[in-house]
């Protein structure tokens, strides 16, 4: 059978077994979107990206959604990226995945005039210490975390006197993964952290993302809470600005953004290839997304 467009996923939210409430937000997110496409008159299946036994020939898109153990088998997703390109239309491209998915993009951005949270990056072999370069940034209260990551996969929040309690899980990743030293900023902790989702370049809808008391990570994992966000004109803009100065369009993004310790609206991320979209907050925003995918069919 061919199909028009393939919802991606992983084997954990692929018809599991036992449900909670993660899960189930997981499961209505895609529903949504699922049920969006076939009101477009779209033919709609859903799959776990490492599929084998499916040919990715018989589908005309695939959309990445809920693919969210890609950065833990990244050498797999990346022979899997390459094999599945050749035969369908991926979206968000490529192009553009392989792009973001190393935070280096952060220093493309910061080039076309983005505003991000300053960043500095160690290369994958570098033999200096991890305090050696937390000198050299004269930051003094700083996070560091792996350049291809997610869900706060080995992010570190620490004073830079304090190397010495990170030293030794720092030389393990730096032998295979560059890593990101950033400044903390402090608003995390008091504002949160928001989250514009941008669909065709246009923005949808914001969440507002806070840590749990005494923590920094805004992630549900971790204990974060979600909450209703009415952005004014000047994020909106800056989200809309962000997102034009990728190096394509994506067809939909999420812009996480929050003030920097200089009070100004920063990038702390651009998600453009598997993030939440909080579809459940905003009826209407898979109804968008899904006629913009039918457009560029």
């Amino acid at each position: 059978m061919q199909y028009d467009v393939t919802i991606l996923t992983e084997q954990r939210y692929y018809n599991p077994a036992e449900i909670d409430t993660y899960i189930s937000n997981v499961l209505l997110e895609d529903d949504l979107l699922f049920k969006a496409l076939e009101n477009e008159g779209l033919k709609v299946t859903r799959k776990p990206w490492d599929d084998d036994s499916f040919d990715w020939s018989q589908t005309k898109s695939v959309i990445f959604r809920t693919t969210w153990d890609y950065f833990e088998r990244f050498p797999e997703f990346d022979l899997w990226l390459n094999k599945v390109s050749k035969v369908t239309r991926l979206i968000n491209s490529e192009r553009i995945i392989r792009w973001n998915i190393d935070k280096h993009y952060l220093l493309d951005l910061q080039k076309a005039g983005v505003n991000i949270i300053p960043s500095y990056f160690i290369e994958i072999g570098d033999k200096n210490t991890l305090k050696n370069h937390v000198d050299s940034t004269e930051w003094n209260d700083l996070i560091v975390k792996p350049a291809i990551s997610g869900t706060a996969r080995h992010t570190y929040h620490f004073g830079a006197s304090q190397t010495d309690k990170i030293e030794n899980i720092f030389n393990e990743l730096i032998k295979s993964e560059s890593m990101i030293l950033q400044p903390f900023i402090k608003s995390i902790k008091t504002k949160g952290e928001v989250s514009h989702v941008l669909i065709n370049g246009k923005h949808s809808h914001s969440v507002l993302k806070k840590a749990k008391e005494g923590d920094f990570r805004v992630q549900d994992d971790f204990g974060g809470t979600l909450h209703n966000y009415e952005p004014s004109n000047e994020e909106i803009s800056f989200a809309e600005f962000a997102v034009s100065k990728c190096i394509e369009l994506p067809l939909y993004a999420r812009v996480d953004v929050i003030w920097d310790n200089n009070n100004e609206l920063a990038i702390s991320e651009l998600e453009l290839i598997e993030p939440e979209l909080w579809f459940r907050r905003e009826n209407s925003a898979p109804n968008l997304l899904a006629k913009e995918i039918k457009n560029n069919l």
